[in-house]
């Protein structure tokens, strides 16, 4: 039926009554080198599903192309006709085309009926002949056949029949259908095509001409205004389909409607004037889409206040006492509630972490990181480092007075009057609560405040133990409190723990070594600058000197040693806290990695993690395997280094994958405020903005990872 060269996409099918095998290896290149976005739904949809989506992409698009591609509009509905038939030969078990006859395998798969295919010829044809919609039903009607029954077809694929779902999906793919029209007014004038209902249009007094010559006006501006409201009152109808469906998909179908309002929205930011000019969703918008639809499945939507866990006796750590008095639910519901707020404001993609925990976890971590930057604002505010001293000395006595009970909140007061310090108050009950939970020493709480002490006064550390004491505090001790809430039964994760806290520490000093400089503090140790014939001058200059090269090479094996000891720390915590450790170890581990890559060379723009790659972490954290083998990235033996053996330099990719981008240009990560105490918020991926005030190379920092491999 087909004559040669009569469309593009035949020139590589295989001929009639092919094999499955080469029907299905036809459907899978057509998917893969026509679709842009499908380099996206094929790595968030389940491997097992991909051969069945080419097969119904290739039906779609081989359709579609057969109504827009061929000029004659008889010739068009000839070959709609024809493959009408060949989907009816489908259905009969006799497959002739080899999209059929890769098609037939996805019908009786998963129990396709034939309507929804049929459907959608109808609006083709319907496309023929067809060039204008005198009212919104009219538009609503061919919607029914031109976007609805992709919808269901992808519902079928995935196992979900019912018809609520259906309905639901009804109104998703009828608001994106009207958002493309909305968009593509200049576009579809070309075809001769007008989507506006033309009854709308006369209310608003933009007549079928104003639109055919392109006029733009106040009243085009009213117009569009009215069908963009119609159009996201239908997105609202279908966004709760994401929620009742399992799995990847959610993230796909929240993802279109994602889109679709995204494209709305830039209608609206570009003045609403689709008759001149298409509007175009940014790759960094695009991107910034995928981010937040993954954090929306990452990060459940807000709950209540947790309720008061019991403590568990065998968790009760002797370090805490048990004759301190117990705290009433809604005291320990209400301090949970300020910790979570304090985490959220701080921005840090670190609070996005918890939400891989479970939540009681969730609100361990949350009480930990709310107490930690608390701390941390006592040392990082105003000139006056005494005052600063008596801060953080006061946060002892009132961690101290929580512990052992001599002082605790009783709805919302304080049973004695002691100093206080901001915000002890608020997050005490719950991270008291947490200690209990967890077995936590509260050791390493006041460790944590030395460290924050030792960096109001401590310029500069002669040898590398005396670097690790500082690093042990205000990293370490992160380590061993988080791994406290993830889990663990074998006494050795502890010291894995604090291996991973040294190696975040060191990588954190290698990437800032040229601020902190700058600021005043040089982190490594004096014997190091000795071997290397390096002074702290050599921090101050544009470029990293070969000699400050070889240092930090030598600083880098050290923290490439503690990645490689410390990552068996994740076959020691419990099973669900591990996609949260490898998201943690990974992101760090693969900034040390770009480092190496660059040659050290981080006296220029600040190596960190764009927004693409932070969020592909976050979803292969959520839906990847989490094990040693994968944990770190792979260093080369060849990569050639002073001192011994090297890691290579990372294989990065250019990531093509946010909604349809490609080679896109990500966007940098922003910083997390350095601040004058290099403590809190160990293994944190930060992102607020930087203040000049103090020090860059602290533990809250941005990284750069690799892509999703």
């Amino acid at each position: 039926m087909l004559r040669p060269g009569e469309l593009e996409i035949a020139k590589n099918a295989p001929p009639a009554a092919c094999s499955a095998e080469s029907a299905q290896q036809y459907t899978r290149w057509l998917a893969t080198h026509h679709y842009e976005n499908f380099n996206v739904a094929s790595w968030l949809l389940p491997k097992e599903l991909h051969q069945h989506f080419y097969n119904l992409y290739a039906y779609c698009r081989w359709a579609d192309d057969l109504g827009d591609e061929v000029p004659d509009t008889q010739r068009a509905l000839e070959l709609l006709d024809w493959w009408e038939q060949e989907l009816d030969a489908c259905y009969q078990g006799r497959p002739s085309h080899a999209v059929f006859v890769a098609l037939r395998e996805t019908i009786v798969a998963k129990e396709i009926p034939r309507q929804p295919f049929a459907d959608l010829l109808k609006a083709f044809r319907q496309d023929q002949t067809v060039k204008r919609y005198a009212n919104w039903d009219a538009v609503l009607d061919y919607c029914i056949y031109s976007a609805n029954p992709v919808g269901r077809l992808v519902l079928y694929l995935c196992g979900y029949r019912d018809e609520a779902r259906q309905k639901l999906s009804d109104a998703t793919c009828t608001a994106l259908q009207l958002a493309n029209f909305w968009q593509d007014v200049g576009r579809d004038l070309e075809k001769g095509r007008i989507y506006i209902p033309l009854d709308i249009g006369a209310q608003h007094s933009v007549s079928e001409d104003n639109i055919m010559s392109r006029h733009f006006s106040e009243s085009y501006v009213a117009l569009m205004k009215d069908l963009i409201a119609r159009t996201r009152i239908l997105f609202d109808e279908g966004l709760p389909l994401a929620q009742q469906v399992e799995g990847k998909l959610r993230i796909d179908l929240e993802m279109f409607s994602r889109g679709g309002i995204a494209v709305l929205d830039a209608i609206e930011a570009q003045g609403f004037d689709t008759l001149n000019r298409r509007p175009a969703i940014s790759k960094t918008r695009q991107i910034m889409l995928l981010g937040r639809v993954l954090l929306t499945q990452v990060l459940p939507s807000e709950q209540p206040p947790v309720k008061r866990r019991q403590a568990t006796p065998a968790l009760v750590h002797p370090a805490i006492p048990n004759a301190a008095p117990e705290l009433d639910s809604a005291s320990i519901a209400e301090s949970y509630g300020h910790c979570h707020q304090i985490a959220r404001a701080a921005r840090s993609n670190f609070y996005y972490a918890f939400y891989l925990l479970p939540r009681p976890k969730r609100d361990g971590l949350a009480a930990l990181y709310a107490f930690m930057r608390l701390v941390d604002d006592v040392a990082d505010e105003g000139a006056d480092i005494g005052a600063k001293q008596r801060g953080l000395a006061k946060w002892r006595t009132a961690l101290d007075d929580a512990v052992n009970g001599s002082e605790y909140t009783v709805n919302g007061s304080s049973a004695l009057a002691r100093p206080s310090v901001y915000g002890s108050t608020e997050v005490l009950s719950a991270l008291v609560d947490t200690m209990r939970r967890f077995n936590m020493p509260a050791r390493y709480l006041h460790d944590l405040i030395s460290g924050a002490e030792m960096d109001l006064t401590v310029k500069t550390y002669p040898t590398f133990d005396r670097l690790k004491e500082y690093c042990y505090r205000v990293a370490g001790t992160v380590g061993l409190t988080c791994t406290h809430v993830f889990g663990f039964s074998d006494p050795r994760a502890l010291d894995l723990a604090e291996k991973l806290g040294l190696a975040f520490q060191l990588t954190n000093i290698i990437r800032d070594v040229r601020e902190d400089a700058a600021l005043g503090r040089v982190y490594i140790p004096d014997e190091d600058l000795a071997r290397y014939n390096v002074s702290p001058q050599d921090f101050a200059k544009n470029e990293a000197t070969l000699g400050v090269r070889e240092l930090l090479r030598f600083e880098g094996d050290r923290a490439w040693q503690l990645y490689e000891e410390g990552a068996e720390l994740l076959d020691l915590i419990d099973a669900d806290s591990r996609g949260t450790l490898w998201l943690l170890v990974h992101t760090y581990n693969a900034l040390l990695a770009r480092i190496e890559s660059l040659d050290f060379a981080v006296f220029g723009e600040r190596v960190r993690l764009n927004k693409a790659e932070k969020m592909l972490f976050i979803a292969r954290a959520k839906f990847g395997r989490h094990t040693r083998d994968n944990v770190l990235e792979k260093r080369d033996s060849d990569w050639r280094r002073a001192g011994g053996a090297g890691g290579r330099p990372s294989r990065w990719l250019t990531l093509a994958v946010a909604y349809g981008c490609s080679n896109s240009g990500l966007i940098s990560a922003a910083v997390q405020r350095p601040t004058s105490c290099r403590m809190a918020s160990t293994w944190t991926i930060a992102s607020t903005s930087p203040s000049a005030a103090a020090p860059t190379s602290r533990i809250f920092t941005s990284v750069s990872a690799p892509p999703i491999k």
